[in-house]
């Protein structure tokens, strides 16, 4: 599993994984019964504190994505994937609805916002990495 940490970007960095995770699950690279990477794992490998690593998870945790499987470590729960689904959904709504709400406060019409969408979705169609 690929985890990014950009710690300039002001998300953060527990969210920033715990969005990771959310997003991971989401598009099922992350399945039910699948374990993550321990704490101390993940917190080496992105050269992060371990605490951070463990509070991503208790959230994770508490939001029911994640269980603990008894001297395995922490799983994908069970129904996690839909969960998670309309959770970056609501995240990019929001995030979409923030950026519109800036364009049209500098002056854009409507017509020049769904101008701009449909350019950037454009360029973008094929070309994203995952």
């Amino acid at each position: 599993m690929f985890f990014s940490i950009d710690a300039s970007n002001g998300v953060a960095i527990y969210e920033q994984i715990v969005r990771q995770v959310q997003f991971a699950i989401a598009e099922e690279a992350l399945r039910p019964g699948q374990l993550l990477p321990s704490a101390r794992t993940l917190s080496v490998e992105l050269a992060i504190n371990p605490n951070t690593v463990v509070r991503a998870y208790q959230q994770l945790q508490g939001d029911g994505l994640l269980e603990t499987i008894r001297g395995r470590g922490l799983a994908v729960r069970d129904g996690a994937t839909d969960r998670c689904k309309a959770s970056r959904r609501e995240l990019i709504g929001h995030r979409l609805r923030s950026v519109l709400t800036e364009a049209l406060h500098a002056g854009l019409s409507s017509d020049d916002v769904q101008t701009l969408v449909t350019e950037q979705l454009t360029q973008l169609s094929g070309n994203v990495a995952r």
